[in-house]
């Protein structure tokens, strides 16, 4: 279970923005998780629970999690597709040259704080 490294991850960096912001809290945290970025989100919610009762600066905090729909182009013909739906393979002229435009992020969206 990789998602514990991420959340410390995260908290590290949130923790490192409230420094320099001069926050004594942070009340929200908006993540953005890829759909093919390997993050189970209900695994990445638990491990920010238990990490999150071990910061004071979060403790209070509510996280909210956004899923990145994965979409991919065709370098072959140039059309975007679902790329769950249709793996690496376009379905509109069936090549294989093809690049993940988005799906795979993990980022911190906002921090909300005080």
């Amino acid at each position: 279970m990789h998602e514990l490294g991420v959340v410390f991850a995260a908290m590290d960096t949130i923790e490192d923005v409230a420094r320099e912001n001069e926050l004594s809290r942070i009340s929200s945290v908006t993540m953005c998780l890829g759909e093919v970025s390997g993050i189970l989100e209900d695994y990445f919610v638990d491990c920010w629970k238990w990490a999150q009762q071990k910061s004071d600066l979060l403790r209070d905090s509510t996280l909210q999690v956004e899923q990145i729909k994965a979409v991919t182009v065709c370098n072959a013909c140039g059309h975007t597709y679902e790329t769950v739906r249709y793996g690496r393979t376009c379905p509109h002229c069936g090549s294989d040259q093809t690049v993940l435009l988005r799906g795979n992020e993990c980022e911190i969206k906002q921090i909300e704080g005080c």
